[in-house]
C-alpha cells in the first residue's frame, strides 16, 4: 500500500523508543458503515477500517460503550462486534465505560435510565454491570488491554450522586468500577484506568487526584493508569511545556502510567475560538501538522520520569460528517472527504 510505502520516508526520526499503546478512538466506524461509507488506503483502495489502521502503525483502538442508547449505537453488543473486529486484524481493544446512555464529558455525565438513586444501590449497580460487561467480553473471546472506569470525570459521574461536590460518594463508585474488573472472568485482566480532562493543567489533576484518594474508598491500588484528554484548541494554556510539566508532576507524585487517550490536531481552523498555545503556533494547520503534533505530544510522553508516559491515542480520525469533533476547527479528521487515509495516520508506525 501506498500508506505503508510513505512511513519510512517520513517518520523514521522517531522510529526508536515507542510508546506502548498507540491508538485511535474508532468507535463511529460501525455507524458509518450503516450509512454507506467505506474507507480506503492512501492510494485509494477500498478496506477495512481496522486494516488500514493497523498498516498505519496503530496497535489499540478505543472503544465507547454507553449503557441502553435509544439507537443501540455504542451499546454493549455494538462494541463486542467491534472489538472481534478488531481482534482479527491484531488489535488490542481499550474500552472506554461512559456509564450513561449517551456522552458523558466534564459537562454531561448522566445517570443511565432506570439505575438506582441512592449510594448504595448505585455503588453495587455499578460493580454488576462492569462486572457483566467484562465477562461478556471474554466469553465473546476478545480480551481487553485497557479499560477506563468513567470518561472524562474531573467533574464526577453517575450525576448527582457521583458529582465531584459530592467526593465520597464519587471515590465509592470508582472503587465499585474497579472491583467489577478485578472480579471479572477477564485473562488477562486488563489495565485500569481513571481518565480526567485538560491533562496540561496540573492544578486541576493534583486537585481531583488529591481529593478522590483522600476519602479512603479509592485505592491507590484500584487503577494502573492516569489517563488524560489533551486538545490544543480550547485553552492558551494548553501547552506543550504545561503539558511536560503536569505529566512529570503525576508521574512522580502518583507512580502511575500516563496515557494521552484523548488528542486531534486540525487541517483546517480558520476561526478558532480561542488562541492556540504559544508553543504550538507554528505548527501549521494541515495534514502534515497533524503528523508535528503528534510527534511532539510523543515526545513529551517519551520524557516523562521513570518512563510513565506510556500510550497517545486520536480521538476519532475517521468521523466522516463530523471532522470538527466538537471543536471549533473545521476538519480534525485523519481521512479526507471520500474516507481516503492521510498521510498523517502513519504517524503511529513512529512514535
Amino acid at each position: 500500500m501506498l500508506l505503508q510505502a510513505l512511513i519510512p520516508f517520513i517518520f523514521a526520526p522517531l522510529a526508536a523508543g515507542g510508546l506502548t499503546h498507540k491508538g485511535v478512538d474508532w468507535s463511529s466506524t460501525i455507524v458509518l458503515e450503516n450509512l454507506g461509507k467505506t474507507f480506503k488506503t492512501a492510494s485509494g483502495s477500498v478496506a477495512p477500517f481496522e486494516t488500514i489502521l493497523k498498516s498505519s502503525g496503530v496497535n489499540t483502538v478505543r472503544q465507547r460503550l454507553w449503557v441502553n442508547p435509544k439507537d443501540g449505537n455504542y451499546n454493549l453488543a455494538y462494541n463486542i462486534k467491534l472489538a472481534q473486529r478488531a481482534k482479527a486484524a491484531g488489535l488490542n481493544v481499550y474500552l472506554d465505560l461512559h456509564f450513561s446512555d449517551t456522552w458523558a464529558d466534564p459537562a454531561h455525565q448522566t445517570l443511565p435510565a432506570g439505575w438506582p438513586t441512592d449510594i448504595d444501590n448505585l455503588a453495587w449497580k455499578v460493580y454488576n454491570h462492569t462486572l457483566e460487561v467484562c465477562n461478556s467480553f471474554q466469553t465473546a473471546g476478545t480480551p481487553l488491554s485497557l479499560i477506563s472506569i468513567g470518561n472524562e470525570i474531573t467533574n464526577g459521574m453517575l450525576w448527582p450522586l457521583g458529582k465531584v461536590s459530592n467526593p465520597g460518594n464519587l471515590a465509592r463508585l470508582l472503587h465499585s468500577a474497579s472491583a467489577g474488573v478485578k472480579d471479572s472472568t477477564l485473562n488477562p485482566k486488563p489495565k485500569i484506568m481513571i481518565h480526567t480532562d485538560n491533562g496540561w493543567n496540573w492544578g486541576t489533576q493534583s486537585w481531583f487526584f488529591k481529593l478522590i484518594l483522600g476519602q479512603g474508598t479509592l485505592l491507590a491500588s484500584d487503577f494502573d493508569i492516569i489517563g488524560l484528554s489533551y486538545y490544543p484548541f480550547y485553552s492558551a494554556s494548553a501547552t506543550l511545556a504545561s503539558l511536560k510539566s503536569s505529566l512529570n508532576n503525576l508521574a512522580s507524585g502518583y507512580g502511575k502510567q500516563i496515557i494521552i487517550a484523548e488528542t486531534d490536531w486540525p487541517v483546517s481552523c480558520p476561526n478558532p475560538a480561542y488562541t492556540f498555545p504559544s508553543d504550538a503556533a507554528n505548527i501549521p494547520k494541515s495534514v502534515a501538522g497533524q503528523t508535528t503534533w503528534m510527534k511532539e505530544v510523543a515526545s513529551v510522553l517519551a520524557g516523562v520520569s521513570n518512563s510513565l508516559g506510556v500510550g497517545l491515542f486520536y480521538w476519532e480520525p475517521g468521523w466522516v460528517g463530523n471532522g470538527g469533533l466538537g471543536s471549533s476547527c473545521a476538519d480534525n479528521l485523519m481521512v479526507d472527504g471520500n474516507l481516503a487515509a492521510r498521510s498523517s495516520l502513519s504517524v503511529f508506525s513512529s512514535i
